[in-house]
């Protein structure tokens, strides 16, 4: 993790830098770490039944994943951002992409769901891992800074990741398949 404080807080309330590890990208970074990791043992396995068990873990990552930053971390980080153009292409392209990922998500439950643990869906939760690996790119590199040095209270909006991400494991992922 970076260790440089963050500079530009808006709340009152702001926790010192030290808490920076807490905040929204650390949290956000830290479920890619996750998933890339998901990925890696997914590629070294050769048991169906250990892949079909880690396609299902991805998965299920993902969908909270994305989840979280659909119902706040866009939202919030579009308003940061009403000003930038790029940032604003930045955000509208991740909520496309969040789309194609969905599809193949499901395409890929799908296939777990009815024991077709295939060349197929193989192929399918490869496509995913190069899609992912893509967004994840350009959140770190252009959409992450520019939120940085927007005003955004990363603080805030990370604890309230936080407590979605809680919620909806509490809840079980069945709450989460009606609002795809």
């Amino acid at each position: 993790m970076p260790t440089r404080s963050a500079h530009t807080q808006t709340s009152a309330h702001s926790k010192p830098a030290r808490s920076r590890a807490r905040d929204a990208i650390a949290l956000l970074k830290a479920d890619h770490k996750t998933v890339s990791g998901l990925f890696k043992e997914y590629e070294k396995a050769e048991d169906a039944a250990r892949k079909a068990e880690l396609a299902e873990e991805i998965c299920n990552e993902l969908t909270i994943h994305a989840a979280i930053e659909e119902d706040i971390f866009y939202p919030q980080a579009r308003d940061a951002l009403s000003d930038d153009n790029d940032g604003i292409s930045l955000l509208d392209e991740a909520e496309v992409e969040h789309g194609s990922l969905k599809v193949l998500i499901a395409e890929i439950e799908d296939a777990l769901e009815s024991a077709r643990m295939d060349g197929k869906t193989d192929a399918k939760v490869t496509v995913l891992k190069e899609y992912v690996e893509h967004h994840v790119k350009e959140e770190e590199k252009q959409l992450f800074p520019k939120l940085r040095k927007s005003g955004l209270d990363l603080s805030e909006v990370g604890e309230q990741l936080r407590e979605r991400k809680e919620e909806i494991k509490a809840e079980g992922m069945s709450g989460l398949q009606q609002l795809s």
